[in-house]
């Protein structure tokens, strides 16, 4: 909606500036009263319009800034709010990548410790084993030299033309106590 206010005064500055000067008054004039009131008249009309008009305009720019910055503050709130959820996303993961590294040290060490303790274990059985072994092999040993010896002493010295291989189980059967 244009204004006619701008239009009016300026018909009444042109009425003033046109206006007859009085005779030994330069700083007046004559002028046509009705023609002047009217136009005062319509712009006297036309400014309360104008003045809610503005006013309406006032007020639409105030709420539109309003709601502008009460945007503004909820977009700021929420991202800030996401910046700390963000934050604390990236302090879990550190304190978690952390926590993993701890174990994954700790469970290295603990496969280490019990690496070695399974080998000493393994080697102290395979050495108990090994004189077990070495003391039962002597022990047999010894058995075996005693038996020769025993059956040296027992038996009869053999007869190269007269002794049977038959002869010499029955013999070796009769000293060690068996029948036939």
């Amino acid at each position: 909606m244009a204004s006619r206010i701008p239009e009016l005064l300026e018909a009444l500055h042109s009425m003033v500036t046109e206006a007859w000067g009085l005779p030994l008054g330069n700083e007046k004039c004559v002028i046509e009263r009705d023609k002047a009131l009217d136009i005062l008249d319509e712009i006297k009309a036309l400014f309360p319009t104008e003045i809610a008009e503005a006013n309406r305009l006032l007020e639409a720019r105030t709420d539109f800034i309003n709601n502008a910055k009460r945007e503004a503050e909820t977009i700021r709130h929420a991202a800030e709010e996401r910046a700390r959820q963000l934050i604390d996303e990236q302090e879990i993961i550190r304190i978690s990548r952390e926590r993993s590294h701890e174990m994954i040290s700790s469970a290295e060490i603990g496969t280490a410790e019990l690496r070695r303790v399974a080998n000493e274990y393994v080697d102290d059985a395979m050495k108990r084993t090994e004189e077990a072994l070495a003391t039962a092999l002597n022990e047999i040993r010894q058995s075996r030299s005693k038996f020769r010896q025993a059956s040296r002493l027992t038996m009869p010295p053999l007869q190269p033309q007269t002794t049977r291989p038959e002869d010499i189980d029955i013999a070796i059967d009769m000293d060690m106590g068996g029948e036939e």
